[in-house]
């Protein structure tokens, strides 16, 4: 089956995921998008796997606090090279995070990889932005303040 440019860069926006990758899943797919988003995320999740063992000692901690004060959450999201810290695609991604944190009121790291963010879970999104980077990324911290 033939794969169209067109075909490709639908995949890359939908994931984010390289060129090559999103014609290789493509062919794999036989040209079906679900099909190939699906192992997109499987080669993330293998990706996510190996890089599991990596120092992560970069990255970012964020904070949001109520307009009046009584409330705040405080997270930090870490990864392997200050360059993946600067990237834009991690920054609104670590953002999201952070919402979700303050919004569902969590305390613990473990606690946020169950929250649905954009109808994934954060932990599915952990792994989309490790198959899409390359990097290990880890949520360390989550800490909720209450006055």
């Amino acid at each position: 089956m033939s794969i169209s440019a067109k075909d490709v860069k639908k995949l890359r926006d939908a994931t984010g995921a390289g060129m090559m990758d999103c014609k290789k899943a493509l062919g794999e797919a036989d040209g079906d998008m679900e099909k190939a988003i699906e192992i997109l995320r499987k080669k993330g999740q293998q990706v996510s796997e190996k890089r599991s063992e990596r120092e992560a000692n970069e990255g970012l901690i964020l904070t949001k606090i109520s307009d009046d004060h009584k409330k705040a959450t405080a997270i930090e999201i870490n990864c392997e090279t200050d360059f993946v810290a600067r990237n834009e695609d991690f920054q609104n991604q670590a953002n999201k995070f952070l919402e979700a944190a303050y919004e569902n009121n969590i305390t613990s790291s473990e606690d946020l990889m169950s929250v649905e963010i954009d109808g994934l879970t954060a932990e599915k999104h952990l792994e989309e932005m490790v198959g899409k980077i390359g990097e290990k990324i880890e949520i360390a911290r989550v800490v909720l303040f209450r006055n």
